[in-house]
C-alpha cells in the first residue's frame, strides 16, 4: 500500500488556511458593503455574481465527491454529521467549511499518528483541488474587477499597488499548493526541492499579472465587450476540452460541469486535464493566449490615443506599459521553459505513487483476490500445496486489511498450524480490526484516484 507523505510545512499551510478562508469571506463583504455605499451598482452586481457562482461550483465538487464516496466519513468533525446534515450544509453553501475543518483536523493530529498524517495527505487532495477552483471563479474575476477600477480613475497610490499585489500573490500561492500537493505522488527519489516551487511560483505570477492586468486594461475602457470576449473564448476552449475527452470525474454530469470549470481556468491560466504528450497543447495556448494579450493591450493603446479618459496619460507611458505587459507574459513563458528543462521530474505512469493497481488495494469495501497475487502465487508453501482447504484459509484471512502484511509468515508455517488455530487466529484479528476507529483505517481510495488522474498528465 503506497503511503503518503507530506513536508511539515504544506501541514502548516493547511492548518493556516481556514483562518484565511474566513478573513477572505470578510473582506468580500466589506467590499460588496463599499460598493453599496458608493452607488456602485454594476460593479456590486458583478461581484456577486461572481461570489455566489464560484459558492455554487465549490459546493456542487464538494457533494458530487462525498457522493461518489458514498459518504464514507473518516474524521471526527465529519462523523457528527449524517447524509442528511452533509446535504443542508452544501444547500446553505457551508459544505467548503466541513471539508477545511476535517483537513484542519488531520492536519493537527498528524503530529503524532503517521496514519493520520497519510489521512491529512489524502484529504487535502480534493481541498486544493476546489480551491483552484474557487480561486479562478472568484479571486480572479474580482482582481479584474479592482484593477479595473484602479485604471478608470487613476488611482495607482502605494497602498493600492499592494494590494493588487498582495492578491496577484494569493492567486499564485494558490496554483503553488495545488502543485505541492501532486508532488505527494512523487517517489522520494523524485521529490523537488524547494528551488522548484519557487520557480513554479515566479513563473506562474508573471503569466498571471500579464494575463490579469491585459484583461483590466481593455476592460477598463470597453467594459461592455469584455463580456463578449469572455464568452467567446469560453466557448472556444470548452470545446477544446471536449475534445480532450476528459475523465476526471465519475458521472455524466460531472464530467461536463468538470469541463465547463477547466474553460474558466483556461481563460485565466493553463492547466494540464488530458493523457498524452501536452507539449503541443501547450504551445498552442500560450501562442493562442500570448496574441490574445498583444490585442487587448493594442486596443487600449489605441483608445487611449484616441479617445483619452479625464487623467492624461501620455502615449509614452501608454506604449511603454503595453509593451510591458507583453514582455512580462514572455518572460513567465521562458521560465517556464526553464522549470520544464531543469527542475521538472519526467515520469512513467507506473513510476507514480498511488497507480491503479494500489487504489484497488485501498478499496475497504471488498476483499482482493489474494490467490491470484504474486506474493501468494510465489510462495513456496502455497504454490506447492494441493489442498484447497489451504486456499480458503489464506483468502479468508485476507478479508482484513492489515494481512497481506503476515500472510508470508502464516503460509510458511502453514503445514505445522492447524486449520482451527489459524481460523480462530484470524477471527480474534477480524474482531480487533472492527473495533477499531474509523479514522485508523485505510484512507478513500477514490480521493486518490482522482488525484492521481492530474498528477499523470502533470509529471507523466
Amino acid at each position: 500500500m503506497t503511503v503518503f507523505k507530506c513536508p511539515p510545512l504544506d501541514f502548516l499551510f493547511t492548518c493556516v488556511s481556514l483562518p484565511l478562508f474566513l478573513v477572505d469571506i470578510v473582506l468580500d463583504v466589506l467590499a460588496a458593503v463599499s460598493f453599496y455605499k458608493e452607488g456602485a451598482y454594476v460593479f456590486l452586481g458583478f461581484l456577486v455574481v461572481c461570489l455566489v457562482g464560484s459558492s455554487l461550483l465549490v459546493q456542487a465538487y464538494s457533494w458530487l465527491w462525498y457522493r461518489y464516496e458514498n459518504f464514507e466519513m473518516y474524521t471526527k468533525v465529519e462523523n457528527s454529521l449524517n447524509k442528511g446534515w452533509i446535504k443542508l450544509l452544501h444547500f446553505l453553501q457551508m459544505g467548503i467549511y466541513l471539508r477545511h475543518a476535517a483537513v484542519f483536523e488531520t492536519s493537527v493530529t498528524s503530529c503524532c499518528s503517521k496514519r493520520r498524517a497519510e489521512f491529512a495527505v489524502y484529504l487535502s487532495h480534493d481541498l486544493s483541488m476546489l480551491r483552484i477552483v474557487e480561486t479562478f471563479a472568484e479571486s480572479c474575476p474580482q482582481l479584474v474587477l479592482m484593477l479595473t477600477i484602479m485604471l478608470q480613475e487613476g488611482r495607482l497610490d502605494l497602498v493600492t499597488v499592494m494590494k493588487a499585489t498582495g492578491s496577484f500573490c494569493a492567486i499564485t500561492f494558490c496554483v503553488t499548493t495545488y502543485h505541492r500537493s501532486l508532488r505527494s505522488f512523487l517517489p522520494d527519489k523524485k521529490k523537488q526541492h524547494t528551488s522548484s516551487s519557487i520557480v513554479f511560483f515566479l513563473w506562474n505570477l508573471l503569466l498571471i499579472v500579464s494575463r490579469l492586468t491585459a484583461l483590466a486594461l481593455f476592460a477598463s475602457v470597453l467594459p461592455c465587450f469584455i463580456f463578449t470576449h469572455f464568452f467567446c473564448w469560453w466557448l472556444v476552449l470548452f470545446f477544446c476540452v471536449w475534445r480532450s475527452e476528459t475523465k476526471f470525474m465519475e458521472s455524466s454530469v460531472g464530467e461536463w460541469l468538470y469541463r465547463a470549470t477547466v474553460g474558466l481556468i483556461w481563460y485565466f491560466n493553463w492547466f494540464n486535464v488530458a493523457d498524452g504528450d501536452t507539449r503541443n497543447r501547450t504551445l498552442l495556448y500560450h501562442v493562442y493566449t500570448l496574441g490574445d494579450i498583444s490585442f487587448l493591450c493594442g486596443m487600449w493603446f489605441w483608445w487611449m490615443s484616441t479617445d483619452p479618459p479625464d487623467f492624461v496619460v501620455p502615449p509614452f507611458y501608454a506604449r511603454i506599459t503595453a509593451c510591458s505587459v507583453v514582455a512580462v507574459y514572455i518572460l513567465g513563458l521562458l521560465l517556464k521553459m526553464l522549470y520544464y528543462k531543469c527542475y521538472h521530474p519526467k515520469l512513467n505512469k507506473e513510476e507514480l505513487k498511488g497507480d491503479d493497481s494500489e487504489v484497488a488495494d485501498l478499496n475497504c469495501n471488498r476483499a482482493p483476490d489474494v490467490k491470484d497475487s504474486p506474493d501468494v502465487k510465489d510462495s513456496p508453501d502455497v504454490k506447492d500445496s494441493s489442498d484447497e482447504t489451504d486456499y480458503g484459509v489464506v483468502l479468508l484471512m485476507a478479508k482484513s486489511h492489515n494481512v497481506m502484511e503476515k500472510m508470508t509468515d502464516w503460509a510458511a508455517n502453514l503445514e505445522d498450524t492447524s486449520e482451527d488455530a489459524v481460523y480462530q487466529n484470524y477471527q480474534s484479528e477480524e474482531v480487533t480490526d472492527r473495533a477499531m476507529d474509523r479514522s485508523q483505517r485505510t484512507p478513500p481510495a477514490r480521493c486518490n484516484k482522482r488525484m492521481r488522474k492530474l498528477a499523470e498528465n502533470f509529471y507523466a
